[in-house]
C-alpha cells in the first residue's frame, strides 16, 4: 500500500521530512516497514500551501528515490503546511492523474488503502456525485472518488459528518454487493487551515497512521520517520481533527 506524510507548523523545508529522516517517505518508497507492499514506486506527489489561496502541486509517475525534480523542489520549497505521498497503485493506472494529493480549491486529499473490489462499486458509487463533481474527476482511482463523495456529503462545511457519511455509504455499498474484501482507509484532508485524518477499515484492521506533536510541530505518517518514542498511534476507527496542534477525535459511526 502507499507511504504518505503531512505536516503543519512553523515553516520548513520540504526535504526536512521527505529526504532527510533516516525513515524518511523516500526511504519508505524503496522499502516500507509497515505496509503489506514494501515497495512504494507508482508515482509521488507533493501538495503544499503558502500564503495564497489554493495550495501548490506537483506530481510524476517516476519512483520517487529516483527523481532529481522532487530532490530540488523539496529543497527549496518552505512550508507550514504540506502533504507528500509516494503510491502503490491497487490496479488503476500509473498516470499523474491518480497521483496524490487530489486538489480542488482549497482542499488536499490523500489515501492510503482501498475500496474491496472497487470495480463491482466504481458505478454505484459515482452515481452519488453530482454533476458538477463528477466532472472535476481526472483520474481512475478510488482514492479521488472518496474524495469527491466527501466533497458532495458537505466536507466543506462539516468535514466529520463528510468524512463518516462517505466511509458509511461505501461500506453500505460493498454490504449491497456482498463484498468481502475490506475497505481499507488512511486518509488526511485539509482546506489550508486544519487537518482531518482517518484511520479506518471495515475490518477493524486499519492501515497504521502514526503522529508527533510538539508545541511548534505537528507531523502525520504512515510510518515513523525515525526512531524515538515520541511517535503514536492514530486511534483506529476514528476521525481526528487537529486545530492549532490541538486533537479532537471522533469514532466513526460506519459499522
Amino acid at each position: 500500500m502507499c507511504r504518505w506524510l503531512a505536516y503543519q507548523g512553523e515553516p520548513i523545508y520540504i526535504d526536512e521530512l521527505v529526504y532527510e529522516p533516516e525513515h524518511s517517505l523516500v526511504h519508505q518508497s524503496i522499502e516500507a516497514r509497515k505496509a503489506v507492499t514494501r515497495v512504494n514506486a507508482d508515482g509521488f506527489g507533493l501538495g503544499w500551501y503558502t500564503e495564497r489561496d489554493t495550495p501548490g502541486q506537483f506530481h510524476e509517475v517516476l519512483p520517487a528515490w529516483g527523481d532529481e525534480n522532487l530532490r530540488s523542489l523539496a529543497h527549496h520549497i518552505r512550508s507550514h503546511r504540506f502533504m507528500a505521498h509516494v503510491r502503490s497503485s491497487t490496479g488503476t493506472q500509473v498516470s499523474r492523474s491518480n497521483c496524490h494529493p487530489f486538489v480542488i480549491e482549497n482542499w488536499m486529499f490523500l489515501h492510503n488503502g482501498q475500496i474491496g473490489e472497487f470495480e463491482k462499486v466504481r458505478f454505484e458509487l459515482e452515481r452519488q456525485l453530482p454533476e458538477s463533481l463528477y466532472l472535476q474527476r481526472r483520474g481512475t482511482t478510488d482514492s479521488e472518488l472518496i474524495f469527491l463523495l466527501a466533497m458532495a456529503n458537505g466536507l466543506k462545511d462539516d468535514p466529520v459528518t463528510a468524512l463518516n457519511k462517505t466511509i458509511c455509504l461505501i461500506v453500505s455499498s460493498l454490504k449491497t454487493k456482498e463484498i468481502v474484501e475490506p475497505f481499507k482507509a488512511s486518509i488526511c484532508v485539509s482546506d489550508g487551515r486544519a487537518f482531518w485524518v482517518v484511520r479506518y477499515s471495515s475490518d477493524s484492521e486499519p492501515p497504521t497512521i502514526f503522529i508527533k506533536q510538539d508545541k511548534q510541530r505537528t507531523v502525520l505518517a504512515s510510518e515513523p520517520l525515525e526512531s524515538c518514542p515520541q511517535w503514536k498511534r492514530v486511534p483506529p476507527q476514528s476521525i481526528t481533527e487537529i486545530k492549532d496542534n490541538q486533537q479532537q477525535v471522533f469514532v466513526i459511526e460506519a459499522s
